[in-house]
């Protein structure tokens, strides 16, 4: 799902496209999987760092249950952003309907492994690939939000047994307040909707099977930064809850010496 920073521009110039507010740079951040009763199921790494012209994002959250949701985006970055190719897989307990889904924007290709009945058969199809693509980089498109817009639309590939591209409608719904250590701040919260268009989408509300709505939130100030998210990571999934996280200090026997040493 996971989870870093790009916008749609408005002008007609720049329809369409991904906007490079902020220049992303090396990053290593820390994530933790809770549950709807808030119970750690999975923790998790984010890396992006520059790979010749282009950047390698990739979230990898590894569960308890031994399950793997990994994904790995490359993308270019100069006034626009423009993603090249991802590559998500989805295996284990916890995902009972298996993905294994690689994008090629250059090639204007989707590959696709289909397991049905205990047989692994892969699938290409070719596909008009837009320029506002933002599987892998959702977390970033939403942290770059630009300020004063409320909504916004993008494209997105949406894994269903044949791999479909869908527009996903970004929606400001308020702000929420968090915490760390002693201090208050506030984070802008943000709602995603996927539009299936088409028959689907009509029939999907009727059938229950319309995607439920993900939520993200970013850190407003002078650099925004993505929160959390909260959502389900394919069609059936529970809602589970992924976040940034600090590093915790055990207290070994000594430790508190070594600390007021340090004072």
């Amino acid at each position: 799902m996971l989870l870093s920073v790009f916008i749609l521009f408005a002008s007609a110039a720049f329809a369409d496209q991904l906007r490079a507010t902020f220049q992303q740079g090396a990053l290593h951040a820390f994530l933790v999987v809770r549950d709807e009763g808030g119970k750690i199921i999975g923790t998790g790494d984010v890396v992006n760092v520059r790979a010749g012209n282009v950047w390698k994002l990739r979230m990898t959250l590894k569960f308890n249950d031994g399950s793997v949701d990994d994904e790995t985006a490359v993308y270019q970055q100069h006034t626009t952003l423009r993603l090249l190719t991802d590559h998500h897989i989805q295996k284990g307990p916890s995902y009972p309907k298996p993905m294994d889904m690689t994008i090629d924007v250059p090639k204007k290709t989707v590959t696709w492994h289909d397991y049905k009945d205990g047989k692994d058969d892969i699938k290409t199809d070719t596909m008009d690939l837009p320029p506002d693509l933002v599987n892998g980089l959702l977390a970033l498109v939403i942290q770059d939000m630009p300020k004063g817009s409320d909504d916004l639309k993008m494209s997105y590939i949406a894994a269903t047994p044949k791999p479909r591209i869908v527009k996903m409608a970004v929606h400001l719904d308020g702000q929420d307040h968090f915490r760390f250590g002693d201090t208050s701040r506030e984070a802008a919260k943000f709602r995603l909707h996927i539009e299936l268009g088409g028959i689907v989408g009509v029939i999907a509300p009727i059938v229950g099977k319309e995607p439920p709505d993900i939520y993200i939130w970013v850190a407003q100030g002078e650099v925004p930064t993505f929160l959390r998210t909260n959502g389900a990571l394919f069609e059936g999934a529970p809602v589970w809850n992924i976040e940034l996280s600090s590093p915790t200090w055990p207290i070994t026997p000594g430790s508190e010496k070594i600390v007021d040493k340090a004072k």
